[in-house]
């Protein structure tokens, strides 16, 4: 009964500005505002106010709620943790499967090394130089590109 009464008061105090923004010859904005201000009335024309209000003050509603809140945390929690290890036990599995399964042709890389194995392979990169000298070099190879 009082939300009801505080619906109606509603709609009609915003009525009452939306007439006073026509006074003012501001139309559009006098309809959206009338618009608005008819929703509360609607809604207990309707029935929706008395099933809210039923729900807001219902023991049994507020579990509900509860336990929906709950259900939504469970799932938030395993779909985190899912991320977090890589994907579901099957996904995992299957990844697991085609990493550790056998090269299509294993032998067809051997020739590629050639006659002398290992020892062919070219030397290491030189010794990195230290940060410092290392800075200006790249900014000096970028202007020599452009003829700077």
């Amino acid at each position: 009964m009082i939300a009801e009464t505080v619906c109606s008061a509603v709609s009609a105090a915003g009525l009452g500005i939306a007439a006073v923004t026509a006074y003012r010859k501001r139309f559009l904005a006098a309809a959206r505002i009338a618009a608005y201000s008819l929703v509360p009335v609607a809604l207990v024309m309707t029935g929706v106010v008395g099933w809210l209000a039923d729900t807001a003050f219902s023991l049994t509603a507020w579990a509900g709620f509860a336990l929906l809140g709950c259900a939504c945390l469970l799932f938030a929690t395993t779909r985190a943790v899912e991320r977090r290890r890589g994907g579901t036990r099957k996904e995992r599995r299957a990844a697991a499967r085609a990493a550790g399964g056998e090269a299509v042709a294993p032998a067809a890389s051997a020739p590629s090394l050639g006659a002398a194995g290992p020892a062919a392979r070219p030397a290491a990169r030189p010794q990195a130089k230290p940060r410092g000298e290392d800075d200006f070099s790249d900014i000096e190879a970028i202007l020599k590109k452009h003829g700077i």
